[in-house]
């Protein structure tokens, strides 16, 4: 089952079955519900218009013989007010849900010296079967409950009661309505009559039918179109999923996925799949020469110290001590360097440690002859040994390329942002390479010796360790003509509860 349903369409389409599938069942239900209901609604308006068609006749004064009951779709009784059928549909011979079972109406009592109906009526004004103590007048006068039917009038509530009725050996299920009329002479009569519900069943089953018929059929259709449907949707998708499964097997980055021509999802996630693969090939080819460029570069003092000790060996006299410790400290710094790298390319977590800027800047400046400090106390947050080499990169450099002189500048820029800016005297740098130079192991001048002008490291690590701590690391000219390097960095924020204290100049430092 898991399997079966374990493809993205799969679950597409049983999940938009399954909601029409609950959608028709729940609207199949109510509309059956209502056909039924408005069909035996019409069956007791059938009803009752049958019934009061026979009241009004009785209240017309039509006797029990004249009536005309011989509808063998709408069975009526008429029932007096002792409960006794005075007349019936012809051919009635069951029926149930009036509250009388009777099918065959009384004969009319017969007096001394004459007929019952008397007058043409055919009234059965007594009967034989009257309780002891009770005479005809006494029925009569049993319509005492419903005084308030005048004679003639017919009563304006209708009961109404469900049931079933034989005739002439047919069997079927009714709705009847009773509808209470007063006669002159005859009393308060009961007249039940009974409206067909094979109407309504056949209409409700007929509507059965076509929904267990044409449901299953819906149902196949939705089904069909969402598969198809969703098919076409994730076409893309498949196409972005064999192209990245190639690109894996190929180990090609430079490749890119199917871009479609659309602007939904589908067209966003293969945009930010190719901005991914174009990231990790940077990153690659990045890492490529990075190995590269430190091969490159700690082979040549691995050589020469190599070379001495080998030298060393053969003639002891001539081991050249001084060069095999130099180049030693070349590869110990070289070593330092490439590891600080790699720990900020797998994101090394920085220290929220407060450094006074000022105070580090003139620490570091101090024994660093030609160098001069003009520093405005400014605090920031980071990791002290990453910014003490930041600054270390950046007067050495400066040192290196400087005609004579190295001026340090430490300021507040506004309340959020501390400068520190390093400029020489020196020869500054082309416009065109003021971003290569921040490039690992690049070095403008090429012709200079590599132990004047170490390995190209210490400006990407200084831009590195600048753009870890929130900050950045430009080059631009002095006025003189020199480069002129700035170290921008967030300020730290207060602490809560610190603020200046009353007549602290500006820039002082805050204290608690």
């Amino acid at each position: 089952m898991r399997r079966l349903f374990g493809s993205v369409r799969a679950r597409a389409t049983l999940a938009a079955t399954v909601v029409v599938a609950v959608a028709l069942v729940a609207a199949g239900a109510a509309v059956l519900l209502s056909l039924r209901s408005n069909l035996i609604d019409q069956a007791a308006t059938q009803a009752e218009r049958a019934a009061r068609n026979v009241a009004a006749d009785l209240s017309g004064g039509t006797s029990y013989t004249g009536l005309e009951l011989d509808d063998d779709d709408e069975p009526v009784q008429v029932v007096d007010a002792r409960g006794r059928l005075v007349a019936a549909t012809e051919h009635l011979e069951h029926i149930s849900g009036t509250g009388v079972a009777e099918v065959k109406p009384r004969p009319p009592a017969t007096g001394t010296g004459g007929t019952a109906g008397t007058g043409g009526t055919g009234d059965p004004d007594d009967s034989d079967d009257d309780p002891p103590g009770e005479d005809a007048a006494g029925d009569d006068g049993g319509g005492d409950d419903h005084s308030s039917l005048k004679p003639g009038e017919i009563a304006d509530d209708v009961r109404l009661t469900a049931g079933s009725a034989t005739i002439d050996g047919k069997t079927a299920d009714y709705r009847f309505a009773a509808v209470e009329v007063e006669v002159p002479d005859k009393g308060t009569l009961t007249v039940y009559a009974g409206a067909s519900l094979d109407p309504e069943q056949s209409a409700v089953g007929t509507a059965q039918t076509v929904m267990l018929v044409g449901f299953p059929l819906l149902l196949a259709v939705v089904a069909a179109v969402t598969w198809l449907v969703t098919r076409r949707a994730l076409r893309p998708v498949e196409g972005i999923r064999a192209e990245m499964a190639a690109i894996t097997a190929s180990e090609d980055l430079a490749r890119r996925v199917p871009v479609p021509d659309t602007h939904d999802e589908v067209a966003r996630l293969a945009r930010t799949t190719n901005e991914t693969l174009a990231a990790l090939e940077t990153s690659v080819e990045r890492q490529r020469r990075f190995v590269a460029d430190a091969s490159h570069e700690l082979r040549s003092p691995i050589a020469s110290l190599r070379t001495q000790l080998e030298v060393a060996a053969a003639h002891p006299e001539l081991l050249d001590l001084d060069g095999a410790v130099e180049d030693t400290v070349r590869l110990q710094h070289l070593a330092a360097d490439l590891l600080l790298l790699a720990r900020l390319d797998v994101g090394e977590r920085v220290a929220d440690a407060r450094v006074e800027l000022a105070a580090l800047v003139r620490e570091r400046a101090a024994g660093r002859p030609g160098v001069t400090v003009r520093a405005q106390a400014a605090e920031v947050t980071g990791s002290r040994g990453q910014l003490e080499r930041v600054l270390d990169n950046l007067l050495d450099n400066a040192r290196r390329h400087a005609r004579s002189a190295v001026a340090v500048t430490v300021r507040r820029d506004g309340d959020h942002h501390a400068v520190v800016e390093v400029a020489d005297d020196g020869d500054g740098v082309p416009a065109g390479d003021r971003e290569r130079i921040f490039e690992r192991f690049v070095r403008l001048d090429e012709a200079r010796a590599r132990d004047d002008g170490g390995a190209g490291l210490g400006l990407a690590i200084a831009r590195d360790v600048a753009t870890r701590h929130g900050g950045t690391l430009t080059v631009l000219d002095t006025p003189a003509g020199g480069a002129l390097f700035a170290l921008r960095l967030p300020l730290a924020q207060p602490c809560p509860g610190v603020r200046d204290g009353p007549g602290a100049p500006a820039g002082a430092p805050r204290s608690a």
